[in-house]
């Protein structure tokens, strides 16, 4: 089946003035002045940046699903929307992107990130569930490889994992992201479990964290979902940094507002939270002092961009500590509407759009948003 993209107008030839001005026309929450303009315009590289632009794709929760009465085969309306899900993020690369996205051309793309619930039964338990999130992982390594050479996806691709996949940190999934991470080249730091990791995109550092950030101990509250030690693994990542300014990208797969809430003790209604309070307040004072480009997350199956202080109230996007990114489910089962984010990154400033479904990936279309 041929994935069609709505017509577009031909590209028209623009400076870079021109260009920004267009983008500031479709970016939130406030427009620029002329003079600011000029001034992004003129302003100089980061030391960070490098000359090439970053650019990957951000998917989530795409829940692979098996048939419950036939666990070792993949249910037929997920395996096609996975697939063609997958079909289209191999398509985008080089074309056009329409005005009301901001124009210009999807370029180079250096891998996938995927935010975890990468299948939909390992948190299950039971025989058959055990079979139905293994055909469910095998689904998804066949569509999306390792390395841009050995699946379907045309990139290299680094998942998360997410309730679905293994809240307590102990499924064939949680196994099977360890042993592709004893694979996964180019790696600069990989966490003591094999679990978390963390690898750098031109100037830019990129860190997985798993379901939630957090700790475990016998000193501590119980946490709901297994933080699995990622709160000592990006200290000890952020640690081997040379410099607090270079560019950071941060995934996990719980979203962070829902949980922010004041931390002074431990208290029983903290006991059924899929995030931890006290994890979610050290979240935030552990990359509060770096320069957060992005934190990328899913769950919530809708999408949200805003700014995130440590607490409840969202910011307006870019005018907090960090700018938080909640994709929308890509491939879902339970539906025909899908999305996922483009990024690009360059002079350590970050641009993001969002391509987005209503027939499960038949067609697509850019939505008439930027995120800068």
């Amino acid at each position: 089946m041929t994935l069609q993209q709505p017509p577009i107008d031909s590209p028209k030839p623009h400076t870079r003035r021109a260009s920004l001005q267009k983008l500031c026309r479709f970016m939130a929450p406030t427009l620029l002045s002329p003079l600011a303009i000029r001034k992004l315009a003129a302003r100089p590289r980061s030391s960070h940046s490098g000359q090439d632009t970053v650019r990957f794709f951000f998917v989530t929760d795409t829940h692979y699903l098996a048939r419950k009465e036939s666990p070792d085969q993949m249910d037929g309306t997920s395996a096609s929307i996975c697939r063609r899900l997958v079909e289209t993020l191999n398509q985008l690369d080089g074309q056009t992107i329409p005005d009301h996205a901001g124009g210009g051309q999807v370029g180079e793309i250096r891998g996938v990130i995927h935010g975890g619930d990468v299948v939909d039964s390992a948190d299950k338990r039971g025989p058959v569930y055990d079979r139905m999130s293994a055909t469910e992982f095998a689904a998804f390594q066949q569509d999306y490889g390792l390395t841009g050479q050995d699946g379907l996806l045309h990139y290299p691709v680094y998942e998360v994992y997410g309730n679905h996949d293994g809240p307590h940190g102990d499924t064939l999934v949680i196994e099977g992201i360890k042993a592709r991470n004893r694979r996964r080249p180019g790696l600069a730091h990989v966490s003591d479990n094999g679990l978390h990791y963390s690898w750098d995109w031109g100037g830019v550092h990129l860190i997985n964290l798993g379901i939630v950030v957090g700790q475990s101990g016998p000193n501590l509250q119980r946490r709901r979902y297994a933080p699995m030690d990622s709160l000592d693994f990006l200290r000890q990542d952020l640690a081997r940094l040379s410099d607090q300014r270079q560019p950071i990208v941060l995934t996990q797969h719980i979203d962070v507002t829902r949980y922010s809430h004041p931390y002074t003790q431990d208290e029983e209604r903290f006991l059924n939270m899929e995030w931890h309070p006290q994890d979610v307040q050290a979240f935030y004072q552990t990359i509060r002092p770096y320069h957060v480009l992005g934190n990328f997350f899913g769950h919530t199956h809708v999408r949200n961009v805003y700014g995130w202080n440590g607490s409840q109230q969202r910011q307006p996007s870019g005018d907090a500590a960090v700018t938080v990114f909640n994709g929308d489910n890509a491939s879902h089962f339970s539906g025909d509407k899908q999305a996922f984010f483009y990024v690009e990154i360059q002079n350590a400033k970050i641009l993001v759009r969002e391509v987005i479904t209503s027939d499960a990936w038949n067609t697509f279309q850019w939505s008439p948003q930027v995120w800068s």
